[in-house]
This record gives C-alpha cells, sequence and structure tokens, in this order.
C-alpha cells in the first residue's frame, strides 16, 4: 500500500510503498478516508514527543477516519506500531473505534477529534470542569484552543478569557464565545498585570495551556501572592501543549502562595479506556450540535497523502490539515 513513511527523524515523512496492515483477533482493517496533520503527529514523527520509540520506519498518524470491512463509518486511532494513519490503510483494536454521526462529514472529523481531546477531555477528565466557573485559555488562537473556546461556553463558562498572539484571531474568539481577549505580544510587566487583573476580576478556575514556556511564566507570576494574610482560591492548571517551549521557570513561591494545582492532559494522563470515553462523548456532542444546526466551527484544509513530504511543514494559516489517500 501507498503511505507517509518515517525513515529517520532527521528526515521529512515521505510518500512510499509500505507492507500492508495485517490485524490480529482483536483487530481490525480500517479503509483510511482522512487523518489530521495534529502538532503531536509532528512532534512524534521528529522524536520530540515522549512517545516517540525510535524504531523505523514507521507510518506517522495518530488518529482518523475510514471504513470498515462491512462498510460502517468510524474514527479511530492509536494503531498498533509500525502503522500509523497517514495511509491507505491500518488497523485499529476493536475497542478503539467510534462511529460517527451522519451529520459529521470525514474530513471535519479527522480535523476535530484530536483537538477535541485536548479541551472536551481536558476540561471533563482533568480539570473535572463545572458550569458556572471561569476559564483562561492560554494559546486561544491556535486551533485547539478555538476549539476550547467553544466547548467551554458550551459546558455553561461563566466567564472565558482568551490569551493569544494573533490579534485576527483573538479577536475571532469573541465571536466563538469569549468573554475577554489578553494579547500575548504585551511586554512582560504589562502581560503580568493583565493576567492579573482578570484572577481579581472574574476569579479564575481552570487554566488550559496549550503554549508553556514564557508565556506560562506570565501566568504563573500573576498568581503568585504577595503578603501572609489572603484567602487564596483553588486553581486547576491543566498543561496540554508547549508550542512556546518546553521547559519554564516554576519559583517555589508560586506553589506555596497560591491555590494553584498543576495538571497534565496528553497520552498517559489518563487510561486508555477513559480517553476514549471522553472522545465519544464529544463525537456524540459534535454530532448532535451539526444536527441542530450549531456546529463547532474549526477551519480545514485537505491534500492529498502523496503531497504529505512538500506540506509536512508548511504554514497553516489557522485551519487544520488533513490528509486524503
Amino acid at each position: 500500500m501507498k503511505a507517509a513513511v518515517v525513515d529517520s527523524y532527521s528526515t521529512l515523512p515521505g510518500y512510499a510503498d509500505f507492507a500492508d496492515p495485517a490485524p490480529n483477533s482483536d483487530e481490525v482493517l480500517v479503509k483510511v478516508t482522512a487523518a489530521g496533520l495534529h502538532p503531536i503527529v509532528k512532534s512524534l514523527a521528529s522524536g520530540k514527543h515522549y512517545g516517540s520509540t525510535g524504531n523505523f520506519p514507521f507510518v506517522p498518524g495518530v488518529d482518523g477516519v475510514g471504513r470498515l470491512e462491512d462498510g460502517s463509518r468510524v474514527f479511530f486511532g492509536v494503531a498498533r506500531s509500525p502503522f500509523g494513519t497517514f495511509a491507505e490503510r491500518s488497523i485499529a483494536a476493536r475497542s478503539r473505534t467510534i462511529p460517527i454521526p451522519d451529520s459529521l462529514d470525514d474530513v471535519t472529523v479527522a480535523a476535530m477529534i484530536n483537538p477535541g481531546m485536548a479541551s472536551w477531555g481536558a476540561l471533563t477528565e482533568r480539570a473535572q470542569f463545572a458550569a458556572g466557573e471561569s476559564i483562561l485559555i492560554l494559546g486561544a488562537t491556535g486551533t485547539a484552543g478555538q476549539l476550547a473556546v467553544q466547548v467551554a461556553k458550551r459546558m455553561g463558562a461563566r466567564h472565558i478569557v482568551a490569551a493569544g498572539r494573533d490579534p485576527q484571531v483573538l479577536d475571532k474568539t469573541r465571536y466563538l464565545g469569549a468573554d475577554t481577549t489578553i494579547s500575548l505580544q504585551l511586554d512582560r510587566d504589562a502581560l503580568v498585570s493583565a493576567f492579573r487583573q482578570e484572577f481579581a476580576r472574574n476569579r479564575i478556575d481552570v487554566i488550559l495551556d496549550y503554549l508553556w514556556g514564557t508565556p506560562a511564566e506570565a501566568v504563573l507570576a500573576a498568581i503568585t501572592q504577595r503578603g501572609l494574610d489572603h484567602n487564596p482560591a483553588r486553581i486547576r492548571y491543566v498543561q496540554i501543549g508547549n508550542s512556546a517551549g518546553p521547559t519554564l521557570t516554576l519559583p517555589a513561591a508560586t506553589l506555596r502562595s497560591s491555590g494553584l494545582e498543576l495538571l497534565g492532559s496528553g497520552f498517559g494522563s489518563i487510561s486508555m479506556e477513559r480517553l476514549l470515553a471522553s472522545l465519544a462523548a464529544f463525537m456524540a456532542a459534535a454530532g448532535k450540535a451539526a444536527a441542530d444546526n450549531v456546529p463547532f466551527t474549526i477551519a480545514t484544509a485537505t491534500a492529498s497523502l502523496r503531497d504529505v513530504e512538500s506540506l509536512w511543514n508548511a504554514p497553516d494559516h489557522g485551519a487544520r490539515l488533513v490528509f486524503q489517500p
């Protein structure tokens, strides 16, 4: 079969022949129709993700959409190595396939479910988010961040703060449900001050962080309390992505002077069973929203899998790229 193939961490995936997958008794064969180029896909293919194994060659892609041999349409993911979803055919454990509602098309599902895990899953499974709470989304101008604004709004967030760099997309988040926006282009002191004002004004309960690095340091500086007489609020800080940097400096005083709780959301932070249940719940919610003509909004772009090498590092222009065999 034809597939995108990773031969080393130092080269881009190339369009080439690859062995056909042979499912075992617990797996199903999937004819792939769409697979999204998510940040985790690039990170795994370059060896930068904690899930990278160093075993070559392999097919990239953590999830996708396809059809089973009986013709049913499913979302599936985490194929047995060395198989991935950037191929004409893939395999999946039977328990890791989710039926797709008729109201959702293949490309939308391939683009949306992974960032949905980074918002719906992070809020429900890690933050234990409840209606009436306020939320700060750090990195709200990315695909996952924009979706997180919509998810938080539909979950009943009392106040949503969107923080990001792209001014045009930041304005757009207001239409998606954000109540306040903060530009990450502010200088350090102004940014810390803006975050501190939001914590004081709206009592932020949950932070979803898709950036880490220096933007996260500004948020943490704003959380840090001074003095000995204060009543710190509980803040669940959920770390999801690190596009602004893999590390940061965390002063001990930040943890000791505040109600900060640091959590992570990603593969390994919850069981695969809970992860799949969360994805199924998001799929159902997205399907109902689309059927009711109030769909979640996500920008997509499509391309043929044969162009994978030339488009792998192309600018996304705010849209999630979906490859189709």
